[in-house]
This record gives C-alpha cells, structure tokens and sequence, in this order.
C-alpha cells in the first residue's frame, strides 16, 4: 500500500516514489530545479515560500517544498514498517 507523507500546506507525496530529498542550496540542483521547470517536470508546493527541499521523484518530476529536508526525512521515516526500519538500521541506510 502507499504510504503518503505531508510536505507542508496541504500538499501529499507518496514516499514510495521519492528517490532523494535535497538542499536546494547546491549549484547542481539549482540547475535540475531550473532544467525541470523548463521541461513542465517541477511541482512548487511551496505556497509562495522559499523553497528548503527538493524531493527527486521516480519518474523525472521535481517537488519544490518549504519544508527542512529533515523534516520530510523524519516523516518518510516514521511511516516504515519495523521490519523495514529495522532492515535499514542494520544495512546503515537510516
């Protein structure tokens, strides 16, 4: 089943399709937000706010949101099952 996380006004994302969340602070991904916006790939669920994180999703499209990248993490992360959890404390992902 999907398991959906809040990213800040409103706004849901499904956990199982985010790849990376990241600082949008980086010269790289100040050109992939740029390049997404071009192409129509990037969603801003910012609500007008500066954007703190940028969630790389499976299929090419960039999320803009205005919340701390380790605000989303924890959230992602408090919706895993224990044995996943656990899987990936053992695997040194977590």
């Amino acid at each position: 089943m999907n398991k959906l996380i809040h990213i800040g006004f409103g706004n849901i994302v499904n956990t199982e399709k985010i790849i990376a969340i990241v600082s949008p602070e980086a010269a790289p991904i100040k050109r992939l937000v740029q390049k997404a916006k071009e192409s129509g790939m990037a969603i801003d669920a910012t609500q007008g706010r500066k954007t703190k994180s940028v969630l790389v999703m499976e299929n090419s499209q960039v999320v803009l949101s205005a919340l701390l990248p380790e605000t989303i993490a924890g959230r992602a992360q408090a919706e895993l099952p224990e044995s996943e959890e656990r899987q990936c404390v053992q695997e040194g992902e977590l």
